[in-house]
């Protein structure tokens, strides 16, 4: 068992109940306060951050035995780059200091622990390349079948993941502002197409898994070995402009209707952390081909959902979804992106693609719970929602919990300004 994760262990830090940061989490993040702009590297615990460049200054992780440089990093690359077992190594060292029965660094506490609500996240990670992939049998369903009824289904869908190479230098960290997209759209019953603010804006639900080592321009990942290059996860909202993709999509795939934002959460969760919550996925129907194919638990239990909230206060929770609905997993994802020699290099994200479940509450965008703007949602005023509005802000949590430790990332959220035209 890794020893962080052990689940008898508690904190001399406060952790409230339904926190997402217990002692068994301690996920990676970049931080920085108002006294001191120097962004720094971070865990968090309860309600609080915990700053690791001041706990390396007090020589509190001597064990370690990594570069001061590290700690004092803009991202978490150089850190995520010295492999699993060095971060490890770091996870366990600081779940010790920060066990009750351990006092080592308790008295000097007041140095490194700042609360969360004075503290501003950065974005975590230097990301070379996106690609999001569309994984869920439920949701390519659901929205094939409402272009395609009879065949909602492309042939090749369940022989391989599909997916697409996004933008990376327009994701941004949790509580950053979207500005609403501009395009090219076809109006219904046009034969022309007309330029404007996106009506249809929406969001997916999403995880993303982040590449924690790098393969050579050439080689492949075996979805056996799969997981040692992932280093772990991040909530995860793909930012979709429906009536722009729809007119753009033909024939080479999403564009400005996918690439103007996605927001992530500001900590990464290590694949250590989630591994009690592995379940087995989808039984994939027809067999996969053999570099597809693996064996156990390649699925996770983590519960999702979303929240819209309006300028006004108004809010509803919108959906309740699972990470354990995909039909192609992480493994597979990432051994069928290199088998063509494709190189995935250290933060290099992949996201999951929309997450939907079984149920219509369960469903991971507004296009599929709205059903195309048929059925219009409810916030708390009473006011409806096809698409989100400006002003509207969307909050996506996700979290796992078994036998009474709950491990979570927080929130992913970002407010919706009016586009720059209007």
């Amino acid at each position: 068992m890794i020893k962080a994760n052990d689940p008898t262990r508690k904190s001399w830090v406060e952790v409230p109940a339904d926190s997402d940061f217990p002692i068994q989490n301690l996920p990676f993040g970049v931080f920085r306060t108002q006294s001191n702009p120097t962004p720094r590297l971070c865990t968090a615990i309860g309600n609080n951050i915990v700053d690791l460049a001041v706990m390396n200054f007090m020589d509190l992780l001597d064990d370690v035995e990594l570069d001061n440089e590290i700690y004092s990093n803009r991202y978490l690359n150089d850190l995520i780059a010295l492999g699993k077992p060095k971060v490890r190594q770091l996870r366990d060292r600081l779940a010790d200091l920060l066990d009750e029965k351990n006092d080592e660094a308790k008295d000097m506490a007041w140095h490194f622990l700042h609360p969360m609500d004075k503290v501003e996240m950065l974005m975590p990670l230097q990301v070379g390349d996106y690609t999001d992939f569309y994984s869920s049998l439920e949701h390519a369903t659901n929205v094939g079948s409402m272009f395609r009824p009879d065949n909602p289904l492309l042939p090749n869908w369940k022989h391989l993941p599909v997916g697409y190479h996004g933008r990376a230098s327009s994701i941004v960290v949790s509580g950053t502002p979207v500005v609403r997209p501009q395009g090219q759209t076809l109006p219904q019953g046009a034969t022309q197409p007309v330029f404007g603010p996106t009506k249809l804006l929406d969001f997916e639900l999403e995880m993303a898994f982040v590449v924690g080592k790098p393969n050579a321009m050439g080689t492949f990942v075996s979805v056996e070995n799969a997981e040692d290059h992932i280093f772990g996860l991040m909530l995860f909202n793909d930012w979709s402009a429906r009536d722009i993709q729809s007119w753009e999509y033909v024939p080479l795939g999403p564009f400005l209707a996918k690439n103007f934002a996605s927001t992530v959460s500001p900590w990464v969760v290590t694949l250590d952390a989630l591994e009690p919550f592995r379940v087995a996925g989808p039984v994939q129907d027809p067999q996969v081909l053999p570099y597809l194919q693996f064996q156990g638990a390649k699925n996770f239990d983590l519960k999702l959902e979303v929240e819209i909230a309006s300028k006004t206060g108004a809010n509803a929770t919108v959906c309740h979804s699972n990470f354990k609905y995909m039909y192609w997993n992480m493994a597979q994802q990432l051994a069928h992106h290199t088998v063509n020699g494709c190189n995935m290099n250290i933060g290099d994200l992949c996201g999951s693609g929309t997450i939907s479940g079984p149920t219509p509450d369960s469903f991971g965008s507004m296009l599929e719970l709205t059903w195309r703007g048929s059925k219009p949602l409810k916030l708390s005023d009473g006011t409806e929602r096809k698409f989100i509005n400006d002003g509207d802000t969307v909050v996506m949590r996700g979290w796992g919990e078994r036998n009474g430790i709950r491990i979570g990332f927080g929130e992913a959220t970002g407010k919706v300004l009016p586009s720059a035209n209007k």
